[in-house]
């Protein structure tokens, strides 16, 4: 029975990074769908939680009941992370209507570079020689998209700086539901998580005075489904696979498909840099996927 279920995780951990690289273009669309939105960059927050919760909470009621239970204490501590989450998506959804989608998407997800140094922590070793490679050209990739968007609108900085805040808090999230997932399934997480930031969310949009109440609720219907139940579902599922370091790296696999997202639906030019700096990212992700040669 033993071998059995070493056998079942071996097979689920062999999903997580195709899951996890789906996962990022899924988020991807995220920022398109906020701006569309005919309510507040608050209130989009709270529907994309709102309207994933039912399903969440279908998905995760096997892993709520019985002896698959978590513990209150492990339920209070995963709301926590939906705090630190309810905080991401209100800082995030005001940087994108103040920036371009790249930049938004790049700034909020400096949380890579703090998971994979919270992955090194964890792990309390320096990184491999491969990783230093894989690292290097992700910072080389992120700085060039970072480079090539910021210097065509430097008036974004307001927004940047709410998207950087925004991947502060995201980084907090991602540290929670890493430890938690080491113990608990990941509909269960996501299904505490999302509920214990919607509400959050709801309450700071009737404060800002926003538009809360839709009059075309599409762009919500994908947001939800596509960043929420789709793109953190798969995220989450993976973070239980994969490392911190990974994990994150692969994060940077967003600004990319955002840019392009960008081009598509608003026209953001895209130019050399960007495409020299998506290239750069991809390597690294090929790179950190290698196993580390042994010495001698």
């Amino acid at each position: 029975m033993h071998d059995a279920t070493r056998l079942q995780a071996a097979r689920a951990a062999r999903f997580a990074f195709p899951a996890l690289l789906v996962s990022n273009l899924m988020l991807a669309f995220g920022p398109w769908m906020v701006r569309l939105a005919d309510v507040g960059p608050v209130a989009a927050g709270f529907w994309r939680l709102a309207l994933a919760a039912p399903f969440l909470l279908i998905l995760a009621r096997p892993g709520l009941r019985g002896t698959a239970a978590p513990s209150l204490g492990l339920i209070a501590v995963i709301a926590v992370s939906g705090l630190f989450f309810a905080a991401d998506l209100a800082a995030w959804h005001v940087g994108i209507h103040m920036t371009k989608l790249a930049n938004a998407t790049l700034f909020g997800n400096c949380s890579s570079f703090l998971l994979m140094l919270y992955g090194f922590v964890v792990l309390r070793k320096l990184p491999q020689r491969i990783q230093w490679v894989a690292l290097a050209l992700a910072g080389a990739g992120a700085a060039l998209l970072l480079g090539s968007s910021y210097e065509m609108s430097p008036k974004n900085l307001r927004g940047d700086l709410f998207a950087l805040l925004a991947g502060f808090f995201y980084a907090l999230y991602l540290v929670v539901i890493d430890r938690a997932r080491r113990t608990v399934a990941p509909m269960p997480v996501l299904a505490i998580a999302t509920i214990a930031g919607a509400i959050p969310l709801l309450l700071f949009a009737a404060l800002l005075g926003e538009a809360i109440l839709p009059e075309a609720w599409t762009p919500l219907i994908l947001l939800s489904l596509g960043s929420q139940l789709i793109g953190q579902g798969l995220l989450v599922y993976a973070v239980g696979h994969l490392s911190p370091v990974v994990v994150g790296l692969t994060l940077l696999t967003q600004p990319a498909a955002t840019a392009v997202i960008g081009w598509f639906a608003y026209g953001e030019r895209l130019g050399a840099a960007d495409a020299i700096g998506a290239v750069l990212i991809a390597a690294a992700l090929v790179l950190i996927r290698l196993p580390e040669p042994e010495e001698g």
